[in-house]
């Protein structure tokens, strides 16, 4: 409809313009028809006098001519239809008082040219032409420009379907993603330009959701096997008890010592369970943490954690080596992952070796390295250390869930960092954490007792 619009418009403006100009030629030509008759006739009519030139008969249609002598008489051939009477401004010209006047006398139809001659002027006149050219050239522009505005019509439509059909195509598949939700099924790359680049961008959106759904359906799948065999575990124990209870032969079947122990086991399992969903919620909130991030010593950070461990598990000896380190960091995020990387040392050190845990400045960065004195990790699970729930073979009887070190990671990389492991001096593992570190913050100024004090 716009282009058919823009061509009717085009159309209308081509044919008033194009009538204007082509009334303007036949007038110019017409007036210049009529000078050159005139000056022929004034030419003759000096030469033999204005009452005496040679009239010739009118031939029945063209020009019509007429002599004015100056006494304001006029001469006209024989059987000339009469022209309009001479008009104030020809008797002039007739008198000297100018040298030409071209007129157009509509009422009567007539162009009259009058030229100053001898004593007196020559009139030449033609009629107004009739306007049956004029109204046949508007009558075939307006033909074509009807076929124009037709066919610019079903151009434009033709242009507009093929242009828009990637983007129905594109609509009828986003409308079946949201039905069916299924994301495998890419939409097909076709068109050119920005609808390319749409169609690459929204594959690119589907691909980001599955893996997001993988990833979803993997921690799911991790969950429910982590979760099963605590679970089931507690969930004997426990009918254990409501059973001997209900059966009133729960002092004679577990003696004092063993209950204590069932009630022990009962406790660590809560406890377990305890952190692995606390682990989950970790990772399935899909961020660090809501809290801001600040700048702070990771020296305070590590201390923090390192007490929180000793109060965790009293038997674990943890050696500190730090040094003042700024990071722009997240205070409690970073005390989790600095907490993780400890435990998992501690349950590897042997109990005669402590944890060493040391933070040194290094360049631009802030290097926290945790080593133990364990067996250390085979090459064969060094890549797949941080992957969530995974748990080396050797690590099987060990209390833990699998997701200590993936939650490490995420921490790390939510600041930049990189996480690392190798085998430490002593033979174990050797985990090494690279974050950013930042300026310090500048001393606070403090006025007390009228002189200056410097506080850090």
């Amino acid at each position: 409809m716009i282009a058919a619009t823009a061509i009717a418009v085009s159309v209308f403006v081509a044919f008033q313009v194009g009538i204007e100009l082509l009334n303007w030629e036949l007038q110019d030509t017409a007036e210049n028809q009529l000078r050159a008759d005139s000056r022929v006739l004034a030419t003759n009519a000096e030469r033999a006098g204005l009452a005496q030139v040679q009239l010739p008969p009118y031939p029945g249609s063209g020009r019509l001519v007429r002599v004015i002598l100056p006494d304001g008489s006029t001469r006209t051939p024989v059987g000339q239809p009469a022209l309009p009477p001479v008009s104030e401004h020809a008797g002039r010209v007739a008198q000297g008082a100018s040298a030409d006047l071209m007129e157009s006398n509509d009422s009567d139809g007539y162009f009259i040219y009058t030229l100053r001659a001898g004593d007196g002027a020559v009139q030449v006149a033609r009629a107004v032409a009739d306007d049956s050219p004029i109204t046949r050239f508007g009558s075939g522009m307006l033909l074509i420009g009807l076929l124009c505005v037709v066919g610019g019509a079903l151009v434009g439509r033709t242009v507009a379907r093929t242009g828009l059909a990637p983007i129905d195509r594109l609509t009828a598949a986003a409308v079946r993603v949201a039905h069916t939700q299924d994301l495998d099924a890419d939409i097909p790359d076709e068109g050119g330009g920005e609808i390319r680049r749409l169609i690459q961008s929204i594959n690119d959106m589907l691909a980001a959701l599955r893996d997001s759904r993988q990833a979803q359906r993997l921690l799911a799948e991790d969950a429910a096997h982590e979760l099963k065999t605590p679970l089931t575990s507690l969930r004997l124990n426990v009918e254990l008890l409501i059973r001997l209870d209900r059966r009133g032969t729960l002092d004679s079947a577990l003696p004092a010592e063993s209950r204590t122990r069932l009630l022990n086991d009962l406790g660590a399992q809560v406890a377990e369970l305890s952190t692995l969903a606390a682990e989950l919620t970790d990772l399935a909130r899909g961020d660090v943490s809501d809290e801001s991030t600040e700048l702070l010593d990771l020296a305070d950070v590590v201390v923090t954690a390192a007490t929180r461990a000793r109060s965790r598990v009293p038997d674990i000896e943890v050696a500190l080596d730090v040094t003042s380190v700024w990071v722009s960091g997240r205070p409690a995020a970073l005390q989790r992952a600095v907490l993780n990387l400890i435990d998992n040392a501690g349950k590897w050190s042997p109990a005669d070796q402590p944890v060493q845990v040391r933070l040194r400045a290094e360049g631009a960065s802030a290097v926290l390295e945790v080593d133990d004195a364990g067996p250390g990790i085979d090459a064969a699970d060094v890549p797949r250390v941080f992957d969530r729930f995974y748990r080396a073979d050797s690590a099987r009887a060990l209390p833990g869930s699998g997701l200590g070190l993936s939650i490490v990671q995420r921490v790390v990389d939510a600041h930049g960092g990189r996480a690392t492991v190798a085998r430490s001096a002593r033979g174990g593992a050797l985990l090494r954490v690279d974050l950013p570190a930042a300026a310090p913050p500048a001393p606070i100024a403090r006025l007390t007792a009228g002189e200056d004090t410097a506080v850090h």
